[in-house]
């Protein structure tokens, strides 16, 4: 791994659900997971089912950290094969007020009947902790603040070497939070912000907990921030649609999200 560079990989960026199509090539099925690179240290924010094809081995143990528990941020844990390398450490971070509590919360679905096992029975180690509001894995500076979804969801905040990113899934936006959004993400190199709904989807579920593609243009302008990657594809959403969205952007700064995109900071 290069300890200089600052590497987002997209793993997935489906929301809901995952979808497999042939309509869906392009921008990928998986649900939402991507992995963040850098000073040595992997972070994967989300573990939806992109995680399940993630890289498995690293120099230091890798930490994965969830926003919010909705099944689609959580799909890929139960298969992510180091969770079953005996010996391998694998660090998972979760909002809640306590690490039991967080712990009880995820083992409500991953257990019998829903799932064959606990995720303490695999083979691997796996450290549960809650996330801070602010922290470091290693040289990596994260921050976090709250976001608008149903049931809540973390924003956050990756900073290194003076570049940073921000990760902004599963939200919907009213003006006390957005103008805070703003604050937040103010002068990032990088924004990833759902963009699941249309303006005319979005008229008929306000209260669902998504955003649109204009709202997150509004948010890369009046904060300042370099590039903005449009996130959490509906999942009735195929290639055709999200390239026609694209194109009526009419911008270099700002794209959808595609499986598989690797971008440098």
């Amino acid at each position: 791994m290069d300890h200089s560079a600052f590497r987002l990989t997209v793993l997935g960026t489906r929301g809901s659900i995952p979808v497999t199509n042939k309509a869906c090539a392009v921008f990928g099925g998986s649900t939402s997971c991507y992995m963040v690179q850098a000073g040595g240290e992997t972070v994967f924010l989300d573990a939806g089912s992109g995680l399940v094809f993630a890289p498995d081995t690293f120099d230091r143990p890798p930490v994965i950290l969830l926003s919010h528990l909705h099944l689609d941020h959580i799909l890929g844990l139960g298969m992510y094969p180091r969770l079953s390398e005996e010996g391998a450490v694998t660090k998972l971070m979760l909002p809640g007020t306590s690490p039991m509590a967080a712990a009880r919360r995820l083992a409500a679905v991953y257990t019998p009947p829903f799932w064959p096992l606990l995720l303490t029975d695999y083979a691997g180690t796996l450290i549960t902790e809650t996330i801070p509001w602010s922290f470091f894995v290693g040289d990596i500076e994260i921050k976090t603040m709250m976001g608008r979804h149903p049931g809540s969801c973390l924003v956050f905040r990756l900073c290194y070497g003076g570049r940073s990113l921000v990760y902004v899934t599963d939200y919907e936006p009213d003006a006390r939070s957005f103008k805070a959004l703003i604050s937040f993400s103010r002068g990032a190199d990088l924004i990833l912000y759902d963009a699941q709904y249309t303006p005319a989807e979005y008229e008929k579920r306000k209260g669902f907990g998504h955003s649109t593609a204009e709202k997150g243009i509004e948010l890369l302008e009046k904060s300042g921030a370099e590039r903005l990657l449009l996130i959490h594809h509906d999942p009735h959403a195929t290639d055709e649609e999200l390239l026609r969205r694209e194109r009526e952007l009419m911008r270099d700064d700002a794209h959808y999200a595609r499986e598989g995109e690797e971008i440098s900071l």
